[in-house]
This record gives C-alpha cells, structure tokens and sequence, in this order.
C-alpha cells in the first residue's frame, strides 16, 4: 500500500464540500453517527474493523450509547489529515448508509 498523501489546506478546501456530515478540525476529519442503542453503535464499528486493517488505518474511536464518532488523523505523519483519512471517512459514511 503506498504512504498516505498529506493533504493541502487548498485539496481540503475542495475535498470537505463532498464528505456530508464530517467536519475539519485540529487537523481531524470527525464526524459523529447516531443508532438507536449501544448494540447497534457497537456492531457498526465491528463492522469497519476488518477494512481500518486493510487500509493500516486505525482512527479514534468513542462509542456512546447511541452515537459513534469517528476522528481521522494520521499520527504518524505529525497528525496530518491524508488522502487516506479521505478515503475511509468516505467507507464509514457508505457503510453507514448501508445500514440506513
């Protein structure tokens, strides 16, 4: 898999328009997904394990009793937001609809 690409304050700028519902800040792309109880945030999550591994991206994770939020950021490159954060912020949200 080749290195994620940091990305621009001008690439985000364009990107950000087109992920519906996630928000840039402190260079973290975060968004926030509401279930109708902690069985079904929990079994969302479980559900994006297996594709965060593949990708070698392993985003902060905070589970409530009916929401998910999810904080992409890659630590390892001086907590930059990537075209790979691009990339699963776009598989959650597909997944998420989904589910819908």
């Amino acid at each position: 898999m080749d290195k994620p690409k940091i990305l621009t304050a001008k690439e985000l700028r364009v990107i950000m328009p087109r992920l519906a519902g996630w928000r840039l800040a402190q260079n973290k792309l975060s968004r926030t997904f509401e279930f109708q109880d902690f069985v079904h945030s929990l079994s969302f999550v479980n559900s994006l394990v297996v594709y965060f591994e593949t990708m070698d991206h392993h985003p902060d994770v905070r589970i409530a009793y009916g929401e998910v939020t999810f904080e992409l950021t890659r630590y390892d490159l001086g907590g930059r937001v990537t075209d790979r954060d691009v990339e699963v912020a776009k598989k959650i949200s597909s997944v998420y609809r989904s589910r819908a």
